[in-house]
């Protein structure tokens, strides 16, 4: 064998095992003693956050995103958060919901439990690692793994909630002993909020029950409510450790989602961002409350009146970061398509039926960016 011949087989032995050492995670590559952001999570300079003294904090001022009581939106005051509810949901596409109902040790226990989760040994994480896309039960890293070019700095277990046969729940974590316990309380919690979030969304739309039973549809067989209670619900667990340079790397890259809601628990520490009028503001985590943002099965089903929007994590040096999102959406073998009633001469239809699969299938074959998915289901 020739020098230039050994060289070049050292240089791919080492790219193998170094990139079998980044599919473990970050959280593994913290715990093994880092000072520098390696190759693999720096990104093109044009990708890369603006961010002050090495803390997630935007070019432009924090924003306030429009707060949303669910309490009031379930008493007499409901017609003018009904109103809100609207202005937010076609100018920002987010909101933060507070006074949602969900007991505070509930929500509490869910970031607590998470917490303890990713402070468990490699060895026990690994056991749920899979790049299976379809798999009830998965621990991996970055955004998509397989796919990713460049590998963002981020952890998650991603659990899908329902529908939850009975032989899947045996695979949750079983460590810590509690988490099953917890999450399983939580995800509960959190469907039956969804479900109440959608029902006033239906309403500012003007898709209301009542309306319906005036017109005659209650009885149509597309009844997206009871649909949506059987729809799926997928929760993402999402660790962002620190980073020795957060300005090189992000948590998650701009993205949108793809459910009808996605609900996203935080805990205190600043990341999430969101696109606002083309730029990037940081949101101000609210004590006990969700942010709630618009998906993009929801702009299809709206016929565009309500848009989803760009959202991106940038992480610090100073402290981990966690967060739960649940989302929600119609059943994965159902299709998702604009609501006729919301399609007229004025609003022509302006998207493509489409179903989970169809997404997972995207998803698979490309590295996922921006609002791709969504500009392919987009009628020309």
């Amino acid at each position: 064998m020739s020098p230039a011949m050994g060289t070049t087989t050292e240089s791919k032995q080492e790219n193998d095992s170094s990139e079998i050492h980044y599919q473990k995670g970050v959280k593994h590559l913290c715990d093994n003693g880092i000072s520098k952001v390696p190759n693999k999570y720096v990104l093109p300079v044009s990708e890369r956050p603006i961010l002050d003294n090495g803390g997630p904090i935007a070019a432009e001022p924090n924003l306030k995103l429009p707060v949303i009581d669910f309490a009031e939106l379930q008493g007499s005051n409901r017609s003018q958060v009904l109103k809100s509810l609207t202005n937010a949901c076609k100018d920002y596409g987010f909101f933060q919901l507070v006074n949602h109902g969900i007991p505070s040790d509930t929500v509490s226990s869910m970031i607590e439990v998470s917490q303890r989760f990713f402070d468990l040994p490699m060895e026990e994480r690994a056991k749920y690692m899979t790049s299976d896309m379809y798999s009830p039960v998965r621990y991996g890293t970055s955004f998509n793994q397989t796919k990713d070019g460049v590998f963002c700095w981020r952890d998650f277990l991603k659990l899908i909630c329902h529908p939850l046969p009975v032989d899947v729940l045996p695979h949750w974590p079983s460590s810590p002993e509690d988490f099953r316990r917890l999450a399983i309380t939580y995800s509960k919690e959190t469907k039956h909020l969804f479900l109440t979030l959608m029902e006033a969304i239906l309403e500012s739309l003007g898709l209301n029950r009542d309306a319906k039973k005036k017109t005659g549809e209650a009885d149509d067989d597309d009844n997206i409510v009871e649909k949506l209670q059987d729809g799926s619900q997928l929760m993402v667990v999402n660790c962002y450790p620190p980073c020795p340079e957060p300005e090189l790397t992000l948590g998650m890259p701009p993205h949108s989602d793809y459910g009808f809601l996605t609900l996203v628990l935080q805990d205190d520490i600043q990341g999430l961002q969101i696109q606002f009028q083309g730029k990037w503001f940081t949101v101000e985590p609210l004590t006990n409350s969700f942010v709630v943002n618009i998906g993009d099965h929801l702009e299809i089903f709206s016929n565009g009146q309500y848009r989803s929007v760009l959202h991106r994590v940038v992480v610090n040096s100073a402290k981990r970061r966690i967060s739960v999102a649940s989302l929600h959406s119609l059943p994965f073998q159902c299709m998702v398509k604009p609501d006729p009633r919301l399609i007229d001469q004025e609003n022509p239809r302006r998207y493509k039926d489409t179903d989970f699969a169809t997404f997972l299938d995207y998803i698979s074959s490309c590295e996922p960016k921006r609002k791709n998915f969504l500009e392919s289901r987009k009628l020309s």
